[in-house]
């Protein structure tokens, strides 16, 4: 739920602050220390909780202020800057508050972050605020709109482009997800034509005003005061699109492009049981004959889902047209089992994605897909794990798991597959924890994993969404695409998609109903065209916001889904398509294999582990950025272009390039204890002189009228099926 506005604007410029401010070069010996961290005045609201869930995501410091928080610290001139060795420190590089005043009339909080803000170029975000001549903009009216913004379109204009949202290609599409729920409430307004004296807005991204030929603001830079504000009047929250498409260019611009963590957009699909067959969906049992949850005594599917060489043939042709590389995670004895099974010597399957293997990443799936877990008892439904007769359970040995991996790596070896083979993906994520017949990992798991020199492990993150360590191996918690194992056609997929999301009174399982959260669908969906007109839009959706997280996390799906009617690929060209239409060429997806998802995760965590313990300092002064860090933390930062890092003798590059700016891991050099960047001086922010006179409290407008925000703007979004999930 969004919030009304607790008080006015800060009055005008001249009753606010008198400032004696002068720029000065970025490297003179009075530059002020910069500390890189953000300051969140936290009202408890989506649009603030937003841009802390970005800093968080990405590694960047900051320090909240609740102001529900009967105890939280003033904030006044001490709280905000002090004295470094003699240097002026500003103890925040930038300032994210609700709304462009919290704090009410007359506050000296404000009046103490105007000063402070002025003195030292620090920039402020106004979360969400409305349209009125305090931030800049007429009221929306005349023209103007207030209401629901759902389905808008914003567009970012040339002044945005050339700043911190040129990543973007353009469009800045708002959610509309449910036509019962109002997802995104906001203000379009024009800018005041008569700014006050020294005062400008600039359009950073705007929307047609509905009945009109105007464009109104939804995000704009005002300044103002010696101080620059971005106003933005609308309201979202974390989960929402047309945030995660803003989020960078936020931070961006409030940090003024220099700050520590880093945001890229991830897109990995592994695609499991390769070269295998995989069981196929029985439309009347609603279950699938030859899995362990189908009743007994069923037998093996006579008519498995599997992949032909015209299958392997597109995947190849559509992945090199796509500029998207699978991992390809295999089970070899699929093969020869199919061989066996035909009495034949080849397999044409084989031989096609052998031919096409540098296609590919390939990942070991083990041989055969054994469950590796416990001893499975499948006489019953669900299945459960065997016991002995003192009710002790029974494991798959350490001997049998060695072997299903080093046999899948024969295979590879004797087919000319090149693997890393510190990589693993067990049969059904099997072997680690499966609630709830097995509450704990196989505790011969570890030590197979250790003599197999395994080191990066899978695991399903519907289940496990943090990595956790394994024996000597780092989880890579993976998203299971909603495009189902055991179909090979859009009908399949869509009755099974009705089984499960639909009420038990509409033949469905029922599983989704009576929670508050429930994705159930209102009525089954047709098998002619539910797959094309509901599920693909909605995975298609779910799957880009994971993208547009900052989440290195794959996706999985199944060698089904490339076979028969090829399901798989609408989701994957949705999720692309609308990609490219959103995202700059300097900003494409981000594709990494199991081994270096792993790594930027344990990475991650060190890294937040440190910051949260305050164990990172890091300042700038004039060009200089120096960071400090725990030994052996690898330090992330986003800097602008042509930034060096200093070693002990001469400089190095830092980082690489992703959506206009220089962003990566790094370390201190040999005999270093501390990173040193160099930043290009032109691309340093100019500071004012420490001459600042005191700013008194100012008279503020009266509190605003409470405005109606929408009643989702609080919740994950899409609504539908995949957000069980």
């Amino acid at each position: 739920m969004g919030r009304a506005l607790r008080s006015g604007a800060v009055a005008s410029a001249a009753a606010l602050v008198a400032l004696a401010v002068s720029p000065v070069a970025a490297g003179a010996a009075t530059a002020p220390r910069i500390d890189l961290r953000v300051l969140v005045v936290d009202d408890g609201q989506p649009a603030t909780q937003a841009i802390t869930a970005e800093l968080d995501g990405a590694g960047t410091p900051y320090t909240t202020v609740r102001l529900a928080d009967a105890g939280r610290p003033v904030i006044d001139a001490a709280f905000l800057s002090d004295t470094v060795s003699g240097r002026p420190r500003a103890k925040f590089q930038a300032v994210v508050l609700p709304n462009d005043n919290p704090f009410g009339a007359g506050s000296a909080e404000m009046a103490a972050l105007a000063t402070y803000e002025a003195q030292f170029n620090i920039r402020q975000v106004d979360a969400y605020t409305y349209a009125r001549p305090d931030v800049g903009l007429n009221y929306a009216q005349n023209p103007g709109y207030i209401g629901s913004l759902d389905g808008t379109t914003g567009q970012v204009t040339a002044q945005g482009a050339a700043g911190t949202f040129g990543y973007l290609r353009g469009a800045v599409p708002f959610e509309d997800n449910s036509p019962t729920v109002s997802e995104s409430y906001g203000f379009l307004a024009t800018p005041l034509a008569t700014q006050a004296a020294g005062a400008d807005f600039t359009p950073l991204v705007d929307a047609p005003i509905p009945g009109t030929d105007s464009r109104g603001v939804l995000v704009g830079q005002y300044t103002h005061d010696g101080r620059s504000e971005l106003v933005m009047t609308f309201v979202y929250n974390q989960y929402q699109e047309q945030f995660r498409l803003l989020a960078r260019g936020i931070v961006e611009w409030m940090t003024q492009g220099i700050h520590l963590g880093a945001d890229r957009n991830y897109f990995e699909v592994q695609v499991d049981d390769v070269f295998l067959a995989d069981d196929r969906w029985d439309t009347a049992l609603n279950c699938t004959p030859g899995d362990v949850d189908c009743a007994p005594g069923g037998g093996d599917d006579p008519n498995p889902i599997r992949m032909t060489a015209a299958d392997a043939q597109y995947a190849r042709q559509w992945s090199q047209a796509h500029g998207l590389t699978f991992d390809f995670v295999f089970n070899g004895g699929g093969s020869e089992d199919w061989k066996a099974d035909h009495s034949v010597t080849t397999d044409p399957l084989a031989q096609q994605l052998v031919a096409d293997k540098n296609t590919y990443r390939w990942v070991n799936h083990t041989y055969l897909h054994p469950f590796l877990g416990c001893v499975q008892d499948v006489t019953v439904v669900p299945w459960r794990c065997e016991t002995d007769a003192a009710g002790n359970t029974q494991w798959v040995s350490k001997a049998d798991i060695t072997a299903a991996v080093k046999d899948n790596r024969t295979w590879a070896a004797s087919h000319g597959l090149s693997l890393n083979n510190t990589e693993l993906v067990t049969g059904e994520h099997s072997g680690l924890v499966t609630l709830p017949q097995q509450p704990t990992d196989n505790p011969n798991l570890a030590p197979a994993l250790s003599s197999l020199g395994v080191k990066y492990l899978a695991s399903d993150n519907s289940r496990e969404p943090q990595q956790r360590q394994v024996g000597p191996a780092l989880t890579v918690p993976r998203f299971p695409m909603n495009v189902f194992y055991n179909a090979g056609t859009a009908a399949e997929e869509t009755d099974e998609y009705n089984y499960i999301y639909t009420s038990a009174a509409d033949g469905g399982s029922g599983v989704c109903e009576g929670s508050a959260t429930s994705t159930c669908l209102p009525a089954p969906l047709d098998t002619g065209t539910g797959y094309a007109s509901y599920i693909v839009p909605l995975e298609a959706r779910i799957d880009l916001g994971h993208v547009l997280g900052n989440n290195p996390r794959p996706h999985f799906m199944h060698q089904s889904n490339l076979a028969e009617e090829r399901i798989a690929y609408p989701v994957l060209e949705r999720i692309l398509g609308d990609y490219a239409a959103l995202f700059a060429a300097s900003t494409p997806t981000v594709n990494l294999r199991t081994a270096d998802i792993a790594t930027e995760l344990q990475r991650r965590t060190a890294w937040d582990n440190a910051v949260k313990s305050g164990a990172v300092t890091a300042y700038r002064i004039g060009n200089a950025v120096t960071i400090t860090s725990p030994s052996g933390t690898q330090v992330t930062a986003t800097m602008p272009t042509g930034t060096r890092q200093a070693q002990v003798l001469g400089t190095t590059a830092f980082g690489s390039a992703y959506a206009g700016a220089l962003s990566g891991w790094t370390q201190p050099g040999l005999l270093q204890t501390s990173v040193t960047l160099t930043v290009p001086s032109g691309a340093v922010p100019l500071t004012a002189t420490t001459t600042v006179k005191t700013v008194t409290a100012a008279k503020v407008r009266p509190s605003a009228k409470r405005l109606p925000v929408p009643s989702g703007v609080a919740k994950a979004q899409p609504y539908g099926p995949g957000a069980r999930r």
